[in-house]
């Protein structure tokens, strides 16, 4: 591909699915010129360099979370036209509960984000993700129990996808015998959607599966409150913000469902991807089976070459300037965490997947700052969980070419859109190992 200035110039990347496959020519393009850009289509300030994008993400006082998720494609409710010179901090507040998604975490700013930031953490307890883990490890062979004996599988279908919503049904203690109705009703809307929040190129987005998991874990609140148990979500139910003060249901229901959308996405699509390295790269595949405790850095590394999140949006605050670059109050930034990942003043040989990276754990695969995903430790953790079950269970794994072609012309499919970033699908085929082998 003859990529040139202009060619990269005339398409809008919010608009058009030239840069679906490959984001990082795009990206690199902006980052050559300058690593704070203004792109031409639709004036937002694209933030491709890793330090810029820190700064951005660690000043909420300068930069709103409150359209992070949409950008200004869902339609800003907020009259910022003549006040680029201001300081609309209150504009934001007085039209936040008009904005998409205004009742997510992930769209929050201090100091309701901190008090519904720590609700949720409290719920996370080391304890309690050490009682997750265990689960993982039965759960991870329960699953690939559904398929090994075929020798092949579509693994976002019969492995990732389900794996993802068991396990954070199980860290929020969702009961065993409610547990399909949650598979049945996820799985088939992040088949469909791409997931909860989807950031096409249509600019359409849709609370999903959002709404109905607010009514289950309303109603879950709402009844241990009333009838206590000694389980997870009465733990839940008697969660209190950090002032003591007692959450309403549907406060602790939004908590939950964010850390499912969370928890689901970053690990489908960070799953999706080490697999498609271990399939393709057999010399990184037996390094991994050889040695295990290189697991964790070779998951980091994926985290930073192929994150699960293309890029977030804030919205300036205030008129100032980032990477010596000014921007007005009311500008849109779109912080590109997959263009910081590969920034080459951070990450030597930025596109090369490199086994023994030592500092491959600095990426913001998962943002930075007050936003940080809260399910990047169930992510790592499952990723982990994952590729030792895989490989304990199987002594060679590779890429189907029936589905992806040969190695020479694979064929892959992502999703479209400038959020996300990941296979729509991925085949895999491999070598069952006999039970009393393992």
């Amino acid at each position: 591909m003859n990529d040139t200035a202009s060619d990269f110039e005339a398409h809008d990347f919010f608009r058009t699915d030239r840069f679906i496959d490959d984001p990082y020519v795009y990206f690199d393009h902006l980052r050559d010129q300058s690593p704070v850009l203004k792109e031409p289509h639709q004036g937002i300030i694209m933030v491709t360099g890793y330090a810029e994008a820190l700064e951005v993400y660690n000043d909420p006082a300068r930069f709103s979370s409150c359209m992070s998720t949409t950008g200004p494609f869902a339609g800003c409710p907020i009259p910022i036209e003549g006040h680029e010179n201001e300081d609309i901090s209150e504009l934001i507040e007085a039209y936040r509960d008009q904005t998409p998604f205004s009742d997510q975490l992930p769209t929050m700013d201090p100091p309701t984000h901190s008090a519904h930031r720590a609700l949720l953490m409290s719920l996370i307890t080391p304890k309690r993700l050490k009682e997750n883990e265990d689960f993982m490890w039965k759960l991870a062979d329960q699953q690939i129990d559904t398929f090994i004996a075929r020798g092949e599988c579509e693994f976002m279908d019969d492995f990732a996808q389900p794996f993802a919503v068991l396990v954070v049904s199980d860290l929020l203690g969702v009961p065993p015998e409610d547990r399909t109705e949650f598979r049945k009703h996820l799985i088939r809307v992040e088949q469909e959607s791409g997931g909860a929040v989807v950031g096409g190129t249509d600019g359409e987005v849709t609370h999903g599966p959002l709404v109905w998991l607010y009514d289950k874990f309303t109603k879950y609140i709402e009844d241990r409150r009333q009838n206590p148990r000694e389980d997870i979500l009465t733990g839940l139910a008697n969660a209190t913000f950090p002032g003591g003060e007692v959450p309403e249901p549907i406060d602790v229901a939004r908590i939950a469902a964010n850390l499912f959308a969370a928890g689901q996405e970053t690990t489908v699509r960070l799953l999706s991807y080490a697999f498609k390295v271990i399939g393709e790269r057999p010399d990184l595949q037996k390094r991994l089976r050889d040695d295990r405790s290189l697991i964790p850095n070779f998951v980091e590394e994926c985290l930073r070459i192929e994150g699960p999140v293309k890029g977030d949006f804030r919205l300036a605050k205030m008129p100032t300037t980032v990477g010596g670059v000014d921007v007005p109050a009311g500008a849109f930034l779109y912080i590109a965490n997959s263009a910081a990942n590969r920034d080459a003043r951070k990450f030597e040989n930025p596109g090369e997947f490199q086994l023994d990276r030592k500092n491959a754990r600095l990426h913001v695969a998962f943002g930075a700052g007050r936003h940080a995903c809260p399910g990047a430790p169930l992510a790592r953790a499952e990723a982990v969980v994952s590729l030792n079950r895989m490989f304990d269970r199987t002594s060679d794994i590779r890429i189907s070419e029936k589905v992806h072609g040969p190695a020479d012309a694979r064929r892959y499919g992502y999703l479209p859109t400038f959020i996300l970033r990941g296979l729509t699908h991925i085949a895999l085929e491999f070598d069952p190992v006999e039970a009393s082998a393992q």
